[in-house]
């Protein structure tokens, strides 16, 4: 962040540019609003990502979750992609020595392989534990 100063070597705001007329001299903001704006305007681009991969996470839990309730146990992965399915956004996967590797779409777990998703089901007793190191 830069500290910038007029001419009259007085500082200036980083948001607005208004002249800084009272508070430390080493001030950036003229108001708590423009320290704000400021700060939330550099979030923006973080939330944005974070907002990309919850859409592709809820629709991909929509496509599986429906396929579960038709009773659908496997499909055609280029069929799930048409309607909108993202197979590289998952909430967790393991590797297998076999021909499929097993993800996690939240309590959704399936089998996918080069062509197909299949063994679709959803995880029973599910308990969640978060840990967290503040």
């Amino acid at each position: 962040m830069e500290y910038v100063k007029n001419d009259k070597n007085e500082p200036v705001c980083l948001e607005c540019g208004d002249r800084i007329i009272y508070g430390r001299s080493d001030k950036k903001f003229c108001c708590e609003e423009c320290k704000s704006r400021h700060y939330n305007n550099l979030a923006k681009g973080s939330r944005a990502y974070r907002r990309k991969v919850m859409n592709r996470l809820s629709r991909n839990y929509q496509i599986l979750e429906h396929l579960l309730k038709t009773g659908e146990k496997s499909a055609e992965l280029a069929d799930l992609i048409a309607i909108g399915f993202s197979p590289d956004s998952v909430t967790g996967f393991h590797k297998s020595r076999f021909r499929s590797d097993e993800f996690w779409c939240f309590d959704i777990k399936y089998r996918m392989s080069d062509s197909r998703i299949h063994s679709i089901s959803k995880i029973q007793n599910v308990s969640l534990t978060l840990s967290l190191d503040l």
